[in-house]
């Protein structure tokens, strides 16, 4: 646990209170979100940081899950690097390190090029930490 995070029992409890709290579109694509990333790893672990912010981890941080008011954001925190070919990231493009996917209303998710996404970011970071 990191400062500012919650342990992972208490992360998953406080997952599930925040996609309940969303009673709108926001709650349901967080879900299905979090879902695929279990599908795609099921060692990703979960935390809350950043005064509740969920976070998915697997030798490092592989994205975040913000909602705002038009999107449901996922940040992978080493997007630059990783290749993209379904072009699901759609924000946060100019920079080195992030880059994001917004999910909007009525948006369809590609679930095999996020999952996809997902084992290529844990990979990236399993690779960095044998370094």
């Amino acid at each position: 646990m990191t400062k500012g995070s919650a342990p992972a029992g208490d992360a998953s409890r406080l997952i599930d209170g925040k996609i309940a709290a969303l009673d709108d579109w926001r709650g349901a694509v967080l879900a299905r979100v979090r879902t695929l990333i279990h599908e795609a790893g099921p060692e990703v672990s979960e935390e809350i940081k950043w005064r509740g912010v969920p976070v998915w981890s697997h030798g490092g941080i592989i994205c975040t899950g913000e909602t705002y008011k038009a999107v449901v954001k996922l940040t992978f925190a080493r997007g630059a690097s990783l290749a993209d070919p379904a072009g699901l990231f759609n924000a946060s493009l100019d920079g080195n390190t992030r880059r994001a996917i917004d999910l909007r209303e009525g948006d369809t998710i590609n679930e095999t090029a996020l999952k996809e996404l997902i084992r290529a970011a844990a990979a990236l970071n399993a690779a960095s930490r044998k370094k």
